[in-house]
């Protein structure tokens, strides 16, 4: 009775949670292997895999992995250099740190469609946008951002929004750095250089390694700021997977072929999280 009491008071969580997980999952794997298209509700004909040779033959395809790919590294890239260079520069103490801290992981509980709004109007407008007025004032034509650099745009605004959430896990980080190791390789002549190459950025690996899992992660779905900026477009220079099979979904109406496409880019996703997570435990043995 020990252990069959708790085990009974955990067990509708666990079911439920277990149900949440599941049916969508099978639901998802049904309905690629079917022909529904909501134009046509009453054919439901098995088809194999023509779904996913449908959803890989897109035109669309190849240029919507390349640009995930692309999105998802500059993403990255741009957050952990400018997180690491943030959480160095605020990491000493000075007259309103907590402030500073404060304003600088504030972005990131913006709602990614509010956040996607403020830089589309407020920011990279041509005519009334804060750039667009920078770009005048200096005698420069304001740059249509959301026509001319989709993709770039799309970077910029994910890349404000994960700088904070890098640059918080960096700070932390560094507040377990060995100050006496660091002392005594400034008195032994190491420049700051030096320091930060030997000392301070292998003493980062973890959290880097942990910024980069978990950005990939959550980067890899991203649709709200696609489909509140650029909607994809012009054409498909902006549309990565995730928008790709939305299209397929709710533009064209064919679930079994967005199914399928779900179905690929989880296999996608569990490839790259294996990949990750192996290089997160290196970093922590």
């Amino acid at each position: 009775m020990s252990r069959f009491l708790p085990r009974a008071l955990m067990a509708p969580a666990v079911v439920t949670l277990f149900a949440w997980m599941i049916v969508p999952l099978v639901m998802t794997i049904y309905f690629a292997f079917i022909h529904y298209n909501l134009n046509q509700p009453g054919e439901h004909g098995f088809v194999g895999l023509e779904n996913f040779r449908y959803f890989i033959t897109d035109p669309d395809f190849w240029p919507s992995v390349l640009q995930t790919i692309e999105l998802l590294g500059w993403v990255i890239i741009i957050t952990v250099v400018l997180g690491v260079g943030l959480a160095l520069l605020i990491n000493d103490p000075f007259p309103g740190q907590g402030i500073v801290r404060v304003l600088l992981i504030s972005p990131f509980f913006v709602m990614p469609t509010v956040n996607a709004l403020l830089w589309k109007h407020m920011m990279m407008n041509p005519i009334y946008g804060v750039l667009g007025k920078v770009w005048a004032f200096f005698g420069a034509t304001p740059i249509d951002w959301m026509t001319d650099f989709p993709l770039m745009s799309v970077i910029i605004i994910l890349s404000w929004q994960w700088l904070p959430f890098a640059c918080l896990i960096f700070i932390t980080a560094l507040q377990s750095l060995d100050r006496e190791q660091m002392e005594a390789a400034r008195m032994d002549g190491a420049t700051k250089l030096h320091q930060f190459w030997y000392l301070t950025l292998p003493h980062l690996g973890r959290s880097i390694a942990v910024v980069v899992m978990i950005e990939m992660i959550f980067l890899m779905s991203v649709f709200a700021e696609i489909f509140t900026t650029t909607s994809g477009g012009p054409g498909n220079e902006s549309t990565n997977l995730a928008f790709l099979i939305y299209k397929q979904a709710l533009m064209n109406f064919d679930v079994g072929v967005a199914s399928a496409g779900a179905l690929f880019a989880v296999v996608l996703a569990n490839i790259a999280a294996v990949f990750l997570i192996r290089m997160v435990g290196k970093n922590l043995d």
